[in-house]
């Protein structure tokens, strides 16, 4: 159920079922954010934030039947970023994996893709070297796109990064706003390698050509 949700609102997802089997998994693939069920076996939930908080600061939202205030403080000193218990609402988490994932952007004011670098303190674009100048719409979309390469995001969503300096936007005016991106930081506008459409669902940023 939790992977439909977060497919649905854009997240590339992998579901393991046991604590072993998702620490190879965040070994391998270091995801941007970790929902982890306290209740696991081989490795329970708590073991598990213990030893990943010794090897990566990846953002962490603990689920679990227990409600005591013991249980809370003991994930939280642990390294938890999040804490959330059962029975919740699947709006309520992806509410919650959206703040721990702006806390987490906000955390890395240079973001690298590929050849493309975006500064948020100094509100910078560089692609291939050279300095790009880009429109306040332009800048929150490429930001929150670079924060999560790869990963597909829909007109909608797109749209909310891009509300904050531009109130009257529409869908539409994310098609416009990829288009001059494209201008901007790819080798060939035409042939776009880096900022892609992935059709019938929106767009996506990947590190293309080097």
């Amino acid at each position: 159920m939790l992977r439909r949700y977060l497919v649905a609102e854009g997240h590339e997802t992998a579901v393991v079922h046991d604590g072993r089997t998702a620490l190879e998994r965040v070994r391998q693939r270091a995801p941007h954010l970790l929902v982890l069920d306290v209740m696991m076996p081989g490795l329970d939930g708590l073991s598990l934030c213990r030893i990943l908080r010794r090897e990566s600061d990846v953002p962490i939202l603990m689920l679990t039947a227990r409600s005591s205030e013991n249980d809370l403080l003991t994930g939280l000193d642990l390294g938890a970023d999040d804490y959330l218990t059962k029975p919740y609402s699947p709006r309520e988490l992806l509410a919650r994996t959206r703040a721990l994932l702006r806390r987490s952007r906000g955390s890395t004011p240079v973001l690298t893709i590929g050849r493309i670098v975006v500064d948020t303190t100094r509100h910078e674009v560089s692609a291939d070297g050279r300095p790009v100048e880009c429109t306040p719409g332009e800048f929150a979309l490429l930001a929150a796109m670079a924060a999560q390469p790869d990963r597909v995001f829909t007109r909608a969503q797109l749209l909310q990064h891009t509300n904050g300096v531009e109130r009257d936007s529409i869908e539409r005016t994310i098609d416009v706003h990829v288009l001059n991106l494209r201008r901007k930081i790819e080798p060939n506008p035409r042939r776009p390698s880096r900022l892609l459409t992935v059709y019938g669902l929106g767009y996506k940023l990947t590190a293309g050509p080097g």
